[in-house]
């Protein structure tokens, strides 16, 4: 005896039948898949061709001595002039201010910023410039960059780093060449008011 079937009932309008959600849903995940294969594989392969790594070199500073002696002692912070006509500004972040709170430095000359922190971690970001890094306690970061132009650079501390957070501002004075005053090797200059 034949076995008699019968035929599926007819879907209501606008129902789709479940073979077709299926394939669709497989057609989907294909898409999505690819599109992460792609996602990853750039990331990977910019990563290995552009040579990206941290922004800072990794050096490091005992946070609770440093005032003491050294580089980020208070008479060595603000900026010097180096023997290449280079300029070097130390800057010690801490809860919640820069010090030096201003920075003068000359335009069109290669500047190196020496930042370290001696409580919590904090930001140096100077918009409009390539300057932008972290500042953490126990490392020395080190970014250098030339400003083409006088002015004023606001600095503000970008990573929150306590209730006086937003209040946590410096500035960098960019000031023509022949204005900026000549440094013997163990003199420093800052821009900020005594």
């Amino acid at each position: 005896m034949a076995e008699i079937t019968n035929p599926p009932a007819p879907l209501p309008d606008g129902a789709v039948p479940e073979h077709e959600v299926a394939r669709t849903e497989r057609h989907w995940f294909v898409i999505m898949a690819t599109m992460l294969a792609i996602m990853m594989a750039v990331i990977v392969v910019t990563g290995i061709t552009h040579a990206l790594n941290p922004p800072s070199n990794v050096e490091t500073i005992d946070p609770t001595t440093l005032h003491l002696g050294g580089e980020f002692a208070e008479s060595n912070l603000g900026t010097a002039a180096e023997p290449d006509g280079s300029v070097t500004v130390r800057i010690v972040a801490q809860q919640y201010g820069f010090v030096p709170d201003c920075a003068q430095v000359p335009v069109d000359t290669p500047i190196k910023f020496r930042l370290t922190s001696a409580d919590v971690i904090h930001g140096f970001l100077l918009p409009s410039t390539n300057v932008n890094t972290m500042v953490m306690p126990g490392f020395v970061a080190e970014v250098r960059t030339r400003f083409t132009r006088p002015g004023i650079y606001n600095m503000p501390c970008h990573e929150f780093c306590g209730e006086g957070h937003h209040g946590m501002w410096a500035r960098v004075s960019v000031i023509d060449k022949d204005k900026f005053p000549k440094l013997a090797a163990a003199e420093r200059t800052s821009c900020a008011k005594h």
